[in-house]
Formats: C-alpha cells, structure tokens, sequence
C-alpha cells in the first residue's frame, strides 16, 4: 500500500514509514505541494494511493465520490511528525484493510 502525504503533513514520513509503506510520497515530491484538492485526488486515484490528510476536505470527498482513492484522516490538533509516524504504525492493520474493504472509503485516525 501506497500512501500519499498531503501538505499539512511532514514530507519526512516518507522515510519514516517506509518500512511499511514502500513507494509512498508526500505531494512536494511530485509537483503538488500547492495543488487544488482536486487535482491531488486525481493523482492519488489513478496511481494508486491512499491519501493521508489532516484536513476534512478529503473526506468530505470520499463521502461524495463514492470511489478510489481511499483516505486516511488524521484527527490530532498539533503533534510532532513523530506522534503521525507512532499513529500509522499503531494502526497500520486497520490502514492495510482499507484497500480490499469496498465500503469503507475514509479511516479516522484520533
């Protein structure tokens, strides 16, 4: 499974995690540090990944379209790239459901 960090999250959780999520990016790697919502939903789409956010506008999304890309809401007010890290380890299994399970499009992550 491939995530895809959006802006509001360290780009440094690509090495962190790679371990467990190998051919992950954050969106400054592929030119879409300042892209539009949009236009990273379609990148995420049609390459596979799942976008790991802390803004509820991916959500809000994945409520409405209906379909791929799966998304992963970070619900934590201020925290270090080290509590995100300790989080999509902790729950990585609930993470790697997502991509088999057709009905569940977001994960909360508190």
């Amino acid at each position: 499974m491939k995530l895809l960090f959006d802006q509001n999250l360290s780009p440094r959780l690509v090495g962190l995690i790679a371990d467990l999520y190998a051919g992950s990016l954050h969106v400054g790697q592929v030119g879409l540090k300042r892209a539009d919502d949009d236009t990273i939903w379609r990148f995420a789409r049609d390459r596979g990944f799942v976008i790991v956010t802390k803004d509820s506008d991916f959500q809000e999304r994945s409520q409405l379209a209906g379909s791929a890309p799966r998304v992963v809401w970070i619900r934590r007010g201020n925290c270090s790239t080290q509590d995100i890290e300790a989080l999509l380890r902790k729950h990585a299994l609930r993470i790697a459901t997502l991509e088999g399970d057709q009905d569940t499009r977001f994960l909360v992550l508190l």
